[in-house]
């Protein structure tokens, strides 16, 4: 849900692309609004996810992707055994360390796409079975496949939230805005 475009979203490339990101991300934050660590650490539901673990495996599914991109190690790459804890947090994490990493994920993303020479630049993708062989793809189809990620588990987020409380994706705007619950 876009609750905000600026003027440059609506005319340079870049700028709605990171726009477009940007609004998927405030979903899922949104999501953990006003909620303790235990409240978003909660599964309502038979799914193994909670909102913690969403926030969590999207900051560090946008860092994989980022690393990538610019051809670097990622330092909080996950092996097979540790998949799992890319969804939950484990001892010593908080939802607000979480979120406060995330935004400088999301920082440096922004400063990365904003200094690549051209959008059509191209970067190699790991070899994986979900991915095509000797596949790459350019940092408009990451953009684009941030925005396709991040707002699929948005909407996970969603309901993972109006499972625990009742509130909605329009509340949470309204309640980040300043705006009296409709409750």
């Amino acid at each position: 849900m876009v609750t905000h475009v600026s003027s440059e979203a609506r005319g340079d490339e870049r700028g709605a692309l990171i726009a477009f990101v940007e609004a998927q991300r405030g979903g899922l934050r949104r999501a953990v609004l006003g909620l303790s660590d235990e409240q978003a650490a909660r599964r309502p539901s038979a799914s193994e996810l909670s909102l913690s673990g969403l926030v969590k495996h999207v900051a560090e599914m946008e860092l994989n992707w980022l690393r990538m991109a610019q051809r670097k190690p990622n330092e909080k790459q996950r092996t097979q055994e540790t998949w799992g804890d890319s969804f939950r947090l484990v001892e010593g994490e908080t939802l607000a360390g979480t979120l406060a990493f995330w935004d400088s994920v999301a920082r440096e993303v922004e400063e990365f796409i904003r200094a690549v020479p051209s959008l059509d630049d191209t970067f190699p993708l790991p070899e994986a079975p979900w991915f095509p062989k000797d596949g790459e793809v350019s940092m408009r189809w990451l953009m684009l496949h941030l925005v396709e990620e991040i707002a699929r588990h948005a909407g996970h987020a969603d309901l993972i939230r109006e499972s625990l409380d009742g509130k909605t994706a329009f509340e949470l705007v309204a309640l980040e805005q300043g705006y009296p619950s409709q409750n």
